[in-house]
Parts: structure tokens; sequence; C-alpha cells
């Protein structure tokens, strides 16, 4: 039996549509099969030249196109020039846009838009925690964003909600103590937010803390100390050209969005990070 030539054609990258012909194909003990994939296929012009090329191989087409517009034309064109195609995907996007009574959006490459997403918000939640409270700071160049603060003024549940959003946040704590970690200081001012807050709202939640986890309430809930803590975070940041943010009152979704406007503003709306090493 001669070898059969199959041209997988999708909108997208057609991986899945390559995965499901193989699939079928594995039922099939003694075939000989040539797999040729074709993704991106988007215009007409791509369309006819597919069927060109199948004639040229007496191939079949199984295609995977969510236009109606270029399906319609692939099985014109197939008919015109005797080529035997098969629809994958549209009695699919029918019989689900029957039950769910909506109109598919035809937007090729969504599945994969949104593989890309959950991968990305999945290592973004991973580097938040990895990088919580100043941990594995030699790694603080990868961030897109790092927050700086004294204790308890939210930087660690805005870091998460920003990494849920798929951002890569640091956080790191201003302690007058202890010197900042140099790998901060060297990175563009634009990226690196200090986290203001009213003395007294602080102190509530300072109180509340040494109260739930038995800290000792000096100088830690001390007004006098918060006092001098938020003056040397406040000139740290004035001198480093650091973004401040006054988040008295406000809810960390708000903080969210001020901060991924700041950002957009100055140009980093989103820049491509490096995939995270792994790590034990």
């Amino acid at each position: 039996m001669a070898m059969l030539t199959i041209i997988v054609v999708s909108d997208a990258t057609g991986e899945t549509a390559e995965r499901m012909v193989r699939s079928a194909l594995v039922q099939f003990e003694t075939s000989e099969t040539e797999i040729l994939l074709r993704g991106q296929i988007r215009t007409r012009a791509q369309v006819r030249a597919v069927v060109r090329e199948a004639v040229a191989h007496r191939a079949i087409i199984l295609h995977t196109l969510v236009s109606d517009e270029l399906r319609d034309l692939m099985l014109a064109q197939a008919r015109l020039h005797n080529v035997d195609s098969m629809d994958l995907m549209g009695p699919l996007l029918d019989r689900l846009a029957h039950h769910l009574k909506l109109t598919p959006r035809e937007k090729p490459g969504l599945f994969r838009q949104l593989v890309d997403a959950k991968s990305r918000t999945i290592e973004a939640v991973e580097f938040a925690f990895r990088h919580d409270d100043g941990a594995r700071a030699d790694d603080l160049n990868r961030a897109e964003a790092v927050l700086v603060g004294i204790s308890r003024t939210m930087k660690t549940p805005t870091a998460l909600y920003l990494a849920y959003h798929g951002w890569f946040v640091a956080n790191v704590p201003i302690v007058p103590e202890l010197n900042m970690p140099s790998q901060i200081l060297a990175l563009p001012s634009e990226r690196v937010f200090c986290f203001d807050m009213s003395p007294g709202r602080l102190l509530e939640l300072r109180e509340a803390r040494a109260e739930a986890t038995r800290v000792p309430r000096e100088p830690y809930a001390s007004l006098l100390h918060i006092r001098r803590e938020l003056q040397h975070a406040l000139r740290l940041s004035t001198e480093r050209g650091w973004r401040i943010i006054n988040v008295t009152g406000k809810s960390v979704e708000e903080v969210a969005r001020e901060i991924i406007v700041l950002l957009a503003d100055s140009g980093g709306s989103r820049r491509r990070v490096t995939p995270a090493r792994n790590s034990s």
C-alpha cells in the first residue's frame, strides 16, 4: 500500500490537531503515513496554497480552522481540486454553539493563549513565594516589580495578588538596622515601589499581630518606633528615586491597580521574564 500523506492544517500551532491525528493512526498497525503540519493558516491565499500542496502530494487534509470563512473556502477548494478534506473543528463548534446558545468567537490561537496565560500565572505565583520577605535577593533582576516597605505595609498580599494576575513580583522589607540588598539598589528605580502607611493604622496592624503571635510589643508596636521606621523608608526611597505608594485605607486590589498603571506609564507594562530555575 502506498504511503498516505496527511496535511494537518490549523490557524494556530496545529499541535492539538496533530496529536489527534497521531492518536487515530495508532489504531492502524501497518499504516505508512507522512504527516505535514501547516500551522498559522489564516488567509484565503494560504488555504489555496495548502490545497495545491495536497494535490501535488496526493494528500488528504485534516483541518481545525475556526473561521467560518476559511472552513467554507477549504471545502470549496478541496472539492474543486478533488482533494479529500475533513473539518475536525466545524462540527464541534456547531454542536457546542447549539447547546450553549452562543456564537463562537472564531479567534485563532485562543486555546494556546489560555495555556500560556495559565503557565505564566503558575510561574509568577511560584516566583512571588520564592521571593517573599527579601528571600533570594540575588534573583531580583528577574522581577517586573519589587515592593519594599517596613513590616505590615501589605507587601506580601499585594505581591501575591499581582502574581495571580501574571506579574513577576518580589517584596523586600526595609529594616533601618539592616542594609538593603545590593541587587535591589542596582534595579531601575521605576521597578521599585515603596509602601507607605499612616502611623496610626500601622500601629493597629502591629498591635494585632503582636497579640496573635506573641511578638514583643516593644519596640515593634511602639508608635515612636513606627514613625522612625516610616521616616527611614521614605528617606531611602526618595534618595533612590523609588515610587512611593500610600496604602492607608486601600484594598490590595486598589494598590495593585495603581502599580500596574505606573508600570504602564513608564513603558514597563510587561517585560519578557526568563523561565524560573528549578530549586529545592
